[in-house]
């Protein structure tokens, strides 16, 4: 069943317009009769049947509360340092599949790329569709925000966690499943991944510096597309968030 996201709280009776609407009516083909799942953007998710088409405006009735939550327990932000290419777009889907809350496209010093305030903007309109898309798809019951392009400093000044974790191929002591056990119980963690050439010094003493803790993710080197969902899946495993 499809999963749609209203930006507005839940009412008995609620309208889907927009691009939403035209993909439903012209695309997919729904009629009056067709069932849907939603979401309201006060976490209220439903099952609705569509009684109403009219001009890119679908009009949905509520037929059943979904009370069981997609969400993990532990909210994960990744501060992911920017990568070339279509690697960004592909980290973001499928952060938003494995179930990470919020993420931080970070410019760092050994990022490739280098978006100037206009390209970078227009991307992150991009990444934001590309975690709606993941989080439909994946039934998730929030959209994952993305953030705007910024520092690492500015990161971790904006987002503060319970525990923050930083990824750091130099770090041979304390290993991620480590860190996890010596951090029981918390609620929110974050996440930092550096980019294709990997974190500066500077940058992991700027993370220690904010509380953070330098963690190895294994034996071999991850390249960056795959060093955060490698992460990210294990947190939530390590916490029983995995659902395996």
């Amino acid at each position: 069943m499809h999963r749609f996201f209203i930006p507005r709280p839940f009412k008995q009776e609620m309208q889907i317009i927009g691009q939403d609407a035209h993909h439903m009516i012209d695309v997919m083909r729904m009629q009056p009769g067709d069932r849907i799942q939603v979401v309201a953007d006060d976490g209220v998710s439903f099952i609705g049947e569509i009684i109403a088409i009219g001009t890119n405006t679908a009009t949905v009735s509520a037929r059943e509360i979904l009370r069981e939550s997609h969400e993990p327990d532990v909210k994960i932000s990744l501060f992911q340092g920017l990568a070339k290419g279509d690697k960004m777009e592909l980290i973001i889907q499928k952060a938003v599949e494995i179930g990470v809350s919020d993420i931080f496209p970070v410019a760092m010093t050994h990022s490739v790329v280098v978006l100037e305030a206009s390209k970078a903007e227009k991307k992150v309109e991009r990444w934001q569709k590309i975690a709606e898309s993941a989080a439909k798809q994946s039934k998730r019951d929030i959209i994952p925000p993305v953030h705007e392009v910024m520092t690492l400093q500015e990161a971790l000044q904006k987002k503060n966690n319970d525990l923050l974790l930083v990824a750091y191929e130099s770090e041979n002591k304390v290993s991620l499943k480590e860190a996890l056990q010596l951090h029981k119980n918390v609620k929110t963690i974050g996440l930092v991944i550096g980019p294709e050439g990997g974190l500066a010094a500077e940058e992991v003493e700027e993370a220690v510096a904010c509380g953070g803790v330098a963690v190895s993710l294994g034996r071999r080197i991850l390249r960056t597309e795959t060093a955060g969902l490698v992460a990210a899946t294990a947190i939530l495993y390590e916490t029983d968030n995995l659902g395996l």
